[in-house]
């Protein structure tokens, strides 16, 4: 790491232990991450990692009993691979539960990645994304849930996201994610790939890797819902 970078770490570190946090389980290239999202501001930054340090999840058997999110195993890169089905999805009523969700999800993520070793985050941790609009109708359109969740990802877990693939997309569906991706950060936009046709599949196939992409999708394994998936707990 840098030299040059250091004095914004230990700024960072002493912001947020002044309020009370614990920064133990955080290491510095988990904070960088958060850094290098914001242009190396340490304000902005020590603004975004606050509300993680004290962020608590909650756990919402009515969301999981959709079974509607599926955790894979590694990619060939080494990424956790997650999979949304958009048509058991219908936009809740209470957000604040949608945004619980996220939060559990993506500590799933975090923890199933092999970096998370010994409890703490090592901070390379990345994730790639798969979400399926098959058989989706317009009951299950939830714009507002797709923009939180790309915010969430984007506040809560900066550069955690190594690439996100979009498949299954119907025609209807574009202006939508046209409104969508208004909302999202030009660096998230760079990661999405929209899966169009047989050659774009092809190359989806082959960057996650045949063992970790389930049948459905061109590949060998099973799907697997994420409450059915047992993951190490990062320790506080």
């Amino acid at each position: 790491m840098e030299k040059s970078h250091e004095l914004e770490l230990t700024q960072m570190r002493k912001s947020v232990e002044k309020l009370g946090f614990s920064t133990e389980k955080y290491g510095d290239p988990t904070l960088m991450r958060f850094l290098i999202a914001r242009s190396m501001d340490t304000d902005k930054a020590f603004k975004d990692v606050c509300p993680v340090a004290e962020m608590e999840v909650f756990f919402m058997p009515d969301q999981l009993e959709a079974r509607k999110i599926f955790l894979q195993g590694l990619s060939k890169t080494g990424y956790p691979v997650m999979i949304v089905q958009a048509c058991k999805h219908y936009p809740p009523k209470d957000h604040l539960q949608f945004k619980n969700i996220h939060s559990y999800t993506f500590d799933s993520l975090s923890c199933t990645n092999r970096s998370a070793i010994k409890g703490r985050e090592i901070g390379n941790e990345k994730l790639i994304g798969v979400l399926d609009f098959q058989n989706i109708t317009y009951r299950n359109v939830d714009a507002r849930g797709l923009i939180t969740g790309f915010q969430f990802l984007q506040a809560y877990f900066p550069e955690r996201l190594a690439k996100c693939y979009i498949v299954h997309m119907p025609r209807f569906f574009v202006s939508v994610w046209r409104m969508v991706s208004r909302f999202i950060e030009k660096s998230t936009l760079e990661k999405i790939v929209i899966v169009t046709n047989d050659d774009e599949k092809k190359i989806f196939i082959e960057d996650i890797g045949e063992e970790a992409l389930p049948v459905e999708y061109g590949g060998k394994a099973i799907l697997r819902a994420i409450q059915d998936v047992q993951v190490p707990t990062l320790e506080g």
